[in-house]
């Protein structure tokens, strides 16, 4: 059985929903960042990098979101080659940009030394992550990213979604992100991982 170690307020949200949209039978390990057990020789011992998302299986360990949501769900990716480029092109921008900017708010130190570097960075998560939803918002066909169909992009971009509001983010302002939000947290999926304790 998988075993998906994962915490609050993080990405792994990503990677629990779409192992709830598959039904896939998976073991659900809650890591307490906030006491910083993720830098503990426990948790090292599943991942090194000493972050989440972790999935155990029977393979091995993968880490890095979008490499777990694409080995759990590979029907939810589109036959021809294009379309899962731009299932994986949305993705990357939402890993190398997106999640980048919103962390540059309380993850500084790991860009900076100098507080008030820091502090600079924190102060323009707002503008940034708004030019990021207005880049998203260019892009949704809705009711989803891609349209009708859901995609293993759909729950990276819904797990984002969530930090919107602390990073002083009006989601009204971009209509097709806020549809697009609302569609998604009314799938099963959703209520499966908030019973578990994950969001």
């Amino acid at each position: 059985m998988l075993k998906l170690f994962a915490a609050k307020h993080t990405v792994s949200l990503a990677s629990a929903l779409i192992l709830e949209e598959l039904g896939t039978e998976y073991e659900l390990c809650l890591v307490d960042i906030a006491a910083h057990a993720q830098r503990e020789k426990p948790y090292l011992g599943v991942n090194p990098k000493g972050r989440v998302p972790a999935l155990v299986t029977s393979d091995g360990v993968l880490t890095e979101t979008g490499a777990i949501l694409e080995y759990i769900a590979p029907n939810f990716m589109p036959k021809d080659a294009f379309s899962c480029a731009k299932i994986r092109e949305f993705m990357h921008y939402l890993s190398s940009t997106m999640h980048v900017n919103h962390a540059h708010k309380m993850r500084g130190k790991r860009w900076a030394d100098l507080k008030e570097s820091r502090a600079d960075m924190t102060a323009k998560v707002p503008q940034t992550m708004a030019e990021n939803c207005a880049y998203v918002e260019s892009l949704i066909l809705g009711p989803y990213i891609f349209g009708s169909d859901i995609t293993i992009a759909d729950a990276h971009l819904f797990t984002l979604s969530q930090w919107l509001e602390g990073d002083g983010i009006d989601i009204s302002s971009y209509p097709k992100l806020a549809a697009f939000e609302l569609a998604f947290a009314a799938r099963p999926s959703v209520a499966a991982v908030r019973a578990k304790g994950l969001l």
